[in-house]
């Protein structure tokens, strides 16, 4: 059984280290090995901005505690920043139910509709929820290359009823 729960401080240490995992094992799908290792590069230490008021920041937890996947968005924004699911527990829907908690906190702050850039690895989860193409886009990591990566950027008009 897994939960999905509102981030706290004492979870940046395991949702950095689910979030390299993730890019990790997914990656490779659409990147070569100097962008995916660009992409999951850690030295200064990036963080989510758990305690930032316009960010929505989710942790899906299992039953023994330990972190199954991540999420989050700034409605204020309108922009979905990240959906990540640990390589262990891909395909049993905790991606889904993550995009659905932050989806529900956008809309329930006002959000008519989210963009995200989206990895070409993703494009298919993100198309399964309800969001479209817009274009191709460039995203240079925080990784010390100078490396880009060919993203997808999507929409999606949430539901404003919650249905």
């Amino acid at each position: 059984m897994v939960s999905v729960r509102e981030a706290t401080e004492h979870d940046a240490d395991a949702m950095l280290d689910l979030h390299v995992a993730s890019i990790r094992a997914f990656g490779p799908d659409a990147y070569d090995d100097e962008q995916v290792e660009a992409w999951a590069y850690t030295e200064n230490d990036p963080s989510y901005p758990i305690d930032d008021p316009d960010h929505v920041i989710v942790v899906a937890e299992a039953d023994d505690g330990h972190l199954t996947g991540l999420g989050d968005v700034s409605p204020s924004e309108g922009e979905l920043y990240a959906v990540y699911v640990h390589p262990d527990h891909a395909g049993a829907g905790i991606g889904t139910a993550i995009l659905d908690r932050l989806e529900t906190a956008a809309r329930d702050r006002g959000c008519e509709t989210l963009e995200l850039t989206a990895s070409k690895n993703a494009v298919g989860f993100y198309e399964q929820a309800g969001y479209e193409r817009l274009g191709l886009v460039e995203h240079e990591p925080s990784g010390p290359h100078d490396v880009i990566l060919k993203c997808v950027r999507m929409r999606k008009i949430l539901d404003c009823e919650g249905e």
